[in-house]
């Protein structure tokens, strides 16, 4: 799945490149960076990110510009730089509101989210994920609404008090939506995190049920970041 995924944005960039068209090449440029995002190849993610930069400057591509840089301030958090990432991030998509250019509005308010909550700014991250889930829910666009629910629930369970039967109620909403609209990657994540919030429970045989037969429906791209997660989660569950 990851290989698969993988070769075919690196084979749309090259498409792309040899088209005369420099915002086909910028969207495709931030695609391919979401992808490898998702699949955690930090490293081809920043290099599309650098790439997609880079290019947008010499084109005077500003929506895509701030694209870029919101891509850059996502891999800051994910390197660990919480503080410095949660502003870039801020940053970029203020700029991206002020362009006008909301189509991935959503996609980078979901790891905004999570860097406010690695930052306890619990506050803004709940304000920011309950807008999100409001928008979503007003226009109808509901590929991210699994995410954003997982994204609440453990927003909830990281807090000084953690709501804790509030975040199984929204990680039992995600994995029941993900399933509805077959979106398998999303099934994956709302899986390993109800199944750790149950293990932490003491419940480790109903946390292997719900997560291994999720786990065994991948047969390729096992070295994705989520399935090795759900991998080392499942050899715990004993």
């Amino acid at each position: 799945m990851r290989d698969d995924a993988d070769e075919r944005a690196r084979q749309a960039i090259e498409s792309a490149a040899h088209m005369d068209h420099p915002a086909s090449l910028a969207v495709v440029l931030g695609s391919a960076a979401s992808i490898f995002l998702w699949s955690g190849d930090l490293h081809s993610a920043e290099e599309c990110a650098g790439s997609l930069v880079s290019h947008a400057e010499s084109h005077s591509l500003g929506p895509l510009l701030a694209v870029g840089r919101a891509f850059k301030a996502v891999l800051i958090i994910c390197r660990g730089d919480t503080k410095d990432g949660v502003e870039s991030l801020q940053a970029s998509l203020a700029k991206i509101r002020a362009l006008r250019y909301e189509l991935l509005t959503t996609e980078f308010e979901i790891p905004l989210v999570e860097g406010l909550a690695a930052v306890g700014r619990f506050a803004e991250g709940i304000t920011l994920v309950d807008e999100a889930i409001r928008r979503v829910e007003t226009n109808g666009d509901m590929l991210y609404m699994p995410e954003l629910l997982r994204v609440k629930a453990g927003l909830l369970l990281s807090m000084p008090q953690p709501s804790v039967g509030d975040a199984e109620m929204y990680l039992m909403r995600s994995l029941e939506l993900s399933r509805r609209q077959a979106a398998r990657a999303w099934e994956l994540r709302a899986g390993i995190d109800l199944a750790a919030l149950w293990a932490t429970q003491r419940r480790p045989d109903r946390a292997k049920a719900l997560l291994q037969p999720i786990f065994q429906q991948f047969v390729e791209g096992l070295d994705t970041a989520d399935l090795k997660a759900a991998e080392e989660l499942l050899e715990t569950l004993v």
